[in-house]
């Protein structure tokens, strides 16, 4: 069993610099994750509406975590009326004589 080689990744969030911990073969998923997570709060930022950096974190994570399954949801929703299909099927092939 090998392990994966960890080295430190430096991410920008909303102007400010982080230093995380990251598999190698990880890496690229954690920066495009880092970028997600800048562009919601600084949309958020800029409507001016909310000030403190917290808040822009609360929810910027609530608005990624509410739309993380809208985009994987229509691969769910194809693969269940694949299953529905051929269900229907299986069920036609037991009915006939």
């Amino acid at each position: 069993m090998s392990k994966s080689v960890v080295h430190a990744v430096s991410l920008t969030i909303l102007g400010k610099e982080y230093k995380i911990a990251c598999a190698e073969d990880e890496r690229e998923a954690l920066i495009a994750a880092a970028q997600a997570l800048d562009g919601q709060m600084r949309k958020i930022r800029d409507t001016g509406k909310v000030g403190s950096a917290d808040r822009i974190a609360v929810l910027a994570a609530l608005n990624l975590a509410h739309d993380a399954p809208t985009k994987s949801g229509g691969e769910t929703a194809d693969i269940g009326d694949r299953i529905r299909a051929l269900r229907q099927k299986i069920e036609n092939v037991l009915e006939s004589p």
